[in-house]
């Protein structure tokens, strides 16, 4: 099947894709940042670049894209029509970065947490719980 659109808008479409200051990622930090917490972002030191560093506790929060990271949710199991073959191992190639990212950076001492896109959709429901769950200890420790 052909594209929709001409290479040129496809291209411009695709450049308009961020992946710093993503609307997800806002949620997040929103959430934290009211929990009390302070934290750096995107750290280049760190494996992966994570989205949220939080140095103090040596906790790090990811804040992944459903599609570009292949979640198991139905916005992660789409399957682009046209170029299908390219698509999908740049995804496979991410979800193997990112298995290399974790583990690097767990055997340096952080603690990770992986935040999905398709949870900020509720937060109240999927994404607190689950921050409220991750930072409990560092919350005590201050």
């Amino acid at each position: 099947m052909a594209d929709v659109h001409s290479p040129k808008q496809r291209s411009f479409n695709m450049s308009r894709i961020r992946s710093k200051d993503t609307k997800p990622e806002l949620i997040v930090r929103s959430v934290v940042h009211q929990m009390g917490f302070r934290f750096r972002l995107h750290r280049d030191d760190l494996a992966g670049k994570p989205d949220l560093v939080l140095p103090r506790h040596r906790k790090i929060i990811f804040v992944h894209g459903c599609f570009w990271h292949m979640h198991r949710c139905r916005y992660g199991r789409v399957k682009p029509k046209t170029n299908a073959e390219f698509w999908q191992s740049k995804r496979t190639a991410s979800v193997e970065r990112d298995r290399r990212n974790l583990k690097q950076l767990r055997r340096t001492g952080w603690q990770t947490l992986v935040i999905w896109e398709c949870w900020t959709r509720e937060p109240e429901v999927k994404v607190i719980p689950r921050l409220e769950t991750f930072l409990a200890e560092a919350a005590t420790s201050e």
